[in-house]
């Protein structure tokens, strides 16, 4: 049996579900965070996936075609997901600052 998109997908989502659970450190946090949105991301693109379906660019075609919607909607995600990021990482920087500290249960102590 060999790995899909969508299994692939679910494998990544749940490492990153793992990192998000195990890490205390707030960067590994984030960087956890963002391979599961990519993993969403993999997971998604894979269920719109047809195999032997061309592109839906041809005019007067009667083959097989992919629905173009999932991969747009993935691209707004993907952007988002990014600035999501950066705006955490932004905040984690000023956290360090005040705090001297990225761990979570340190931070819980003062």
């Amino acid at each position: 049996m060999g790995f899909n998109g969508i299994t692939v997908g679910i494998v990544v989502i749940l490492v990153g579900i793992y990192g998000m659970i195990t890490k205390k450190n707030i960067i590994k946090m984030i960087m956890s965070l963002y391979i599961m949105n990519s993993g969403v991301i993999l997971l998604f693109i894979s269920i719109g996936y047809i195999e032997g379906a061309e592109a839906a660019i041809f005019e007067n075609t009667q083959k097989l075609m992919v629905d173009p919607l999932p991969q747009a909607i993935m691209l707004t995600t993907l952007v988002i997901g990014l600035g999501i990021t950066a705006l955490a990482l932004a905040m984690a920087i000023k956290i360090y600052d005040k705090y001297k500290t990225l761990n979570t249960t340190e931070l819980l102590e003062k």
